[in-house]
């Protein structure tokens, strides 16, 4: 028995990931890269005091990961990224 939690990630070849992506919409697959994108930027910014440009800069990710986290779950509900990288 075995679940998602224990599952260890496994690297995928480059021709897989193609075809992987050639069954995926365009812009399904734009929305993932820009989540993943806005998730790493979001990380960038945290700690107690952060100042108004850094702050401002937080909500500019968090939202750009917002717009792209609607494509991806009207694609597929498990889809959506986290900030922390965990889906």
């Amino acid at each position: 028995m075995t679940t998602a939690h224990l599952l260890v990630p496994v690297p995928i070849p480059d021709r897989v990931a193609a075809l992987i992506g050639a069954c995926i919409p365009p812009r399904v697959l734009q929305a993932e890269f820009e989540a993943d994108c806005a998730a790493r930027e979001v990380l960038r910014f945290r700690g107690p005091r952060l100042c108004a440009e850094d702050q401002a800069d937080r909500e500019q990710a968090l939202s750009e990961l917002a717009r792209a986290n609607k494509v991806l779950a009207a694609h597929h509900p498990a889809l959506p990224v986290r900030p922390g990288g965990v889906r």
